[in-house]
């Protein structure tokens, strides 16, 4: 093809590999081993596979590839590694590059289980970790040093919705020397365009978006070729965390309607969003794609659009914010999102429950709080489900 094309088309058809059958939809290679030739074949393969030679699952399958070289195209990274999950892809992005004495700024504002790799895993081996407010880039500045090694934040954090400036955090980190590694699940594929605003390694979960539909584990590491080759691969294909062929599967399926999918989602959340601002039952909501956004300006250069979830704060407190859980009729009460089913959750008593009262308290985690990932349900059969369900809050 002479012409760059457009991601929705690159999400249908990048890296595709066909078998001698000529197959339209993607073949499922569901195997753990290849075959050689010969001897000699196998033992030059171990040497170095070239791009269409396989040796085993954990290094490397055919669906795989497919998988990983379709979502690289799309994020405009030239090398892909697919994990087992998304917290995978975190650990093994962060822990394949660092060692005892290095030092991570990061964002205070993470998932819970970003938290813990951060503050319980990097630091029981040696890595010293400081956080910092990821809206303050003057805290980014003060905190990287010359012997920072990793830069880490969410593009947008969960589940308090605040958003990083890519390109000055990324400026600052590579003044120092520093790596910049970016969990974008919130921001989605459709919406991303991290890496040309100067990240280096961006980070999925599959789970979310991408998958779509609630089917799968899933996660994805994107960088450089020497990065992906050198440094994730050995360290991801020897301590086991790979993606499953049939898993890679089910992930090509969802990239063929994630544009449609995430864009469908991001009008129905910001009609939500609009709807209710300023609803009495309610302290705040939470949207980055609202006016009253405190980074709305940014989101606009960066995102162009809000993305798919919302949150909201009921000034009843946690008993209020049950009563509207449990009087919800379309979405669901769940811990993911990204999915095409609406899916409500309270982060305080389930995916932030674990941090102290302090920590909730300086992250906006109330006991108010109501996290929405808007799915593609009808528009307007959402926000009637969501205004009853206030009423019997």
């Amino acid at each position: 093809m002479t012409r760059e094309l457009n991601k929705r088309t690159r999400a249908v058809h990048a890296g595709t590999r066909r078998s001698q059958y000529g197959e339209v939809s993607e073949a499922i290679f569901l195997t753990q081993g290849f075959v050689y030739d010969s001897a000699e074949q196998a033992e030059e393969r171990f040497v170095e596979a070239g791009p269409d030679e396989f040796i085993y699952a954990r290094y490397g399958n055919p669906t795989v590839a497919m998988f990983e070289e379709r979502i690289a195209s799309l994020e405009g990274a030239e090398d892909a590694f697919a994990t087992a999950s998304g917290m995978a892809a975190v650990s093994g992005a962060l822990m394949s590059m660092l060692k005892a004495g290095d030092h991570v700024v990061s964002a205070r504002a993470l998932f819970g289980s970003c938290l813990y790799v951060l503050e319980e895993v990097l630091t029981r081996y040696g890595v010293e970790v400081t956080f910092v407010d990821g809206t303050d880039n003057a805290a980014w500045e003060a905190a990287i040093r010359d012997d920072t090694r990793v830069v880490f934040f969410e593009s947008i954090s969960n589940p308090t919705l605040q958003v990083v400036d890519i390109a000055a955090v990324s400026a600052l980190a590579h003044a120092r020397g520093a790596t910049v590694v970016v969990d974008n699940v919130f921001a989605t594929p459709v919406w991303s365009d991290s890496i040309a605003q100067g990240a280096d390694v961006v980070i999925y979960s599959a789970t979310k978006h991408i998958d779509g539909q609630g089917r799968a584990l899933g996660g994805v590491i994107m960088g450089s070729r020497e990065y992906i080759r050198k440094t994730v691969e050995p360290y991801m294909k020897h301590t086991g965390g790979s993606m499953s062929p049939f898993t890679a599967w089910v992930m090509l399926k969802g990239l063929e309607t994630l544009d449609l999918r995430v864009r469908a989602q991001t009008a129905s959340a910001t009609a939500i969003a609009n709807a209710l601002e300023g609803h009495e039952k309610l302290a705040r909501v939470i949207f980055p794609g609202l006016a009253s956004h405190p980074q709305n300006a940014l989101v606009e250069r960066q995102m162009g659009r809000g993305g798919t979830v919302l949150s909201i704060d009921l000034t009843g407190g946690k008993d209020a914010a049950f009563r509207f859980l449990n009087a919800i009729e379309i979405g669901v009460i769940s811990n993911n999102l990204g999915d095409a089913k609406t899916i409500m959750t309270h982060p305080a008593t389930t995916t932030h429950q674990r941090l102290p009262d302090d920590q909730k308290a300086a992250l906006g985690i109330t006991p108010g709080l109501v996290r929405i990932s808007v799915g593609i349900e009808d528009t307007q059969d959402l926000v009637e489900d969501i205004l009853a369900a206030l009423a019997q809050a």
